[in-house]
């Protein structure tokens, strides 16, 4: 039986790998659970196994918009390898899952000790960097229907499951419209019969098709990823 891993802990040099895991701990990740708060100190690092979570920032009295998604293939609070431990984002478990915790001192300690987990952590905030910059272009840029196609891709893919639970009240947070734009970009999309929506469960029934109707920014975005970590999609 496959073993969810998480992608950044596989390209460790085994000897590191498991002299970091020796610090960390299995976690639950809850469904809606805040692990980072704006503006405060990390108090862990998360390496998801499982499940994904959203970066998302509160600007003045508009609704949190997400900037940023991460799964097993990331980590939370690589910009701790900077010296930094406090975020201007909120980190929020949107699928549930699993995945290793570890105390900031510690990762901190690790770094210094493993030149290779050093070089990972910032290669992945690199690539976060990138992703959130071209994340910035895609919302003002790209009409709705092209990014929630992006964005039910990019969940769709963590999530490593073809349905999943998603309100239309949560679409339009991460997207940062009004609900009215993803009920009839959604609308369209089931019509067309690419995902099937009911009461807040979604399914990807089409997934080639959803992809074709993806901004180019879902594309790009795979590829900076493997570009900058140097492995494959």
């Amino acid at each position: 039986m496959h073993r969810p891993e998480n992608k950044l802990l596989r390209q460790l040099p085994q000897a590191a790998r498991q002299q970091l895991l020796g610090h960390c701990e299995l976690c639950e990740l809850s469904l809606s659970t805040e692990l980072s708060v704006r503006g405060q100190p990390l108090r862990h690092a998360y390496f998801p196994t499982e499940g994904f979570l959203s970066l998302v920032i509160d600007v003045d009295s508009h609704p949190a918009l997400e900037v940023g998604m991460l799964g097993a293939e990331s980590m939370l609070g690589s910009e701790l390898v900077l010296g930094l431990a406090a975020t201007p984002w909120r980190a929020l478990v949107q699928g549930a899952g699993a995945g290793w915790r570890i105390g900031t001192n510690d990762l901190r300690a690790q770094c210094d000790a493993l030149p290779p987990l050093q070089k990972l952590l910032q290669a992945c905030l690199l690539v976060r960097l990138h992703q959130q910059t071209l994340a910035a272009a895609c919302q003002r840029y790209h009409l709705i229907a092209p990014r929630l196609a992006r964005w039910l891709l990019m969940s769709q893919d963590r999530s490593r499951t073809e349905s999943f639970h998603l309100t239309q009240e949560f679409m339009a947070l991460m997207l940062g419209v009004r609900r009215v734009g993803v009920t009839e970009a959604a609308s369209l999309f089931q019509d067309s019969g690419l995902i099937s929506y009911h009461r807040g469960e979604l399914t990807v029934l089409n997934r080639k098709a959803l992809e074709a109707e993806a901004c180019s920014c879902y594309a790009a975005d795979k590829d900076i990823y493997q570009r900058l970590m140097h492995v494959g999609a």
